[in-house]
């Protein structure tokens, strides 16, 4: 400052990068730097005019003044007026360390989840095709006894579907998924919600063969929909919305928050999203049954 030989260093630019997805946390940070910038501009001139008041009047020797200004200033980090604080805490961070198998696992068995509910109502037609499911409505059996045993075996296809892919992923690339009764509440719920749609599939379809076409094709919209093989971070908000349709989306939801060390309390809304889904769609199934003349004796 008081060198004649002394040469003005370049101004530093600061660059901070939004995220145009969340405009409200970059104006945050962006603001917390304009108040740091602003404060430390703040001190700088102020210290200088300081200095500079001080050897007008006489009460500061030029010579002693660089040795004056780093004794004024050497304690300044330790001031508690600072505009930005670090608080670092390591209590349960393991709990939030994230594997990236624990999502990409449970988005590709929800995915053929998808698959197998549809298969399993492609064997509801065949059978009507065949003249085996004519015969069992004709039987004492009740008509929501067959309609319900073939849909029961379905969702418990689906359970040991997804049931063994995540105990495979923990068993043999060590994921954790915390919460040993949200998993399984997740998993009953997810198939339950992903079954309604294979039900929904083979009351609209007319034949087996339309009920594969249609249940591959669902597969991989929801797959693709629901975050199976990109992240639901990537997509714009209208998608974000749109992918609550689906089964993978709440699915992931919750099996995410269980890998982040999440509990089945932490579970109500995608728990409750799966099986409103599930139920609502099984009532509209059943309906189209009967206008079908599906579930008739």
């Amino acid at each position: 400052m008081l060198d004649p030989n002394y040469v003005q260093p370049e101004a530093v630019q600061i660059e901070v990068y939004a995220n145009p997805s969340r405009p409200t946390s970059a104006g945050v940070v962006k603001a917390i730097v304009d108040e740091f910038v602003s404060r430390v501009e703040e001190g700088r001139t102020s210290g200088m005019t300081s200095i500079l008041q001080l050897m007008s009047n006489g009460l500061l020797n030029p010579q002693n003044a660089e040795s004056e200004v780093q004794g004024l200033f050497q304690n300044v980090d330790q001031t508690e007026s600072t505009a930005i604080t670090l608080k670092t805490n390591q209590q349960g961070a393991d709990a939030i360390e994230f594997d990236l198998l624990a999502y990409f696992a449970p988005g590709m068995a929800l995915m053929f989840l998808m698959y197998t509910v549809s298969y399993g109502g492609r064997s509801i037609l065949s059978e009507r095709a065949q003249g085996t499911l004519p015969r069992l409505m004709i039987s004492p059996t009740h008509t929501a006894q067959v309609l319900g045993g073939k849909a029961l075996g379905i969702f418990f296809m689906g359970i040991a579907q997804v049931g063994i892919l995540i105990l495979a992923s923990s068993m043999f690339f060590g994921v954790k998924w915390g919460d040993a009764l949200g998993v399984s509440v997740l998993i009953l719920a997810a198939v339950f919600g992903a079954s309604g749609w294979g039900m929904l599939i083979t009351a609209l379809a007319r034949t087996p063969a339309q009920v594969g076409t249609t249940g591959s094709a669902i597969m991989l919209i929801f797959g693709i929909m629901g975050g199976s093989f990109i992240s639901l971070e990537n997509f714009p908000p209208l998608m974000k919305t749109i992918s609550k349709i689906t089964p993978n989306s709440w699915g992931l939801d919750g099996f995410t928050t269980l890998a982040l060390g999440g509990t089945l309390k932490n579970l109500t809304e995608p728990i409750t999203a799966l099986l409103v889904m599930g139920a609502v769609l099984f009532g509209i199934a059943v309906l189209l049954f009967s206008r079908n003349g599906l579930v008739q004796k």
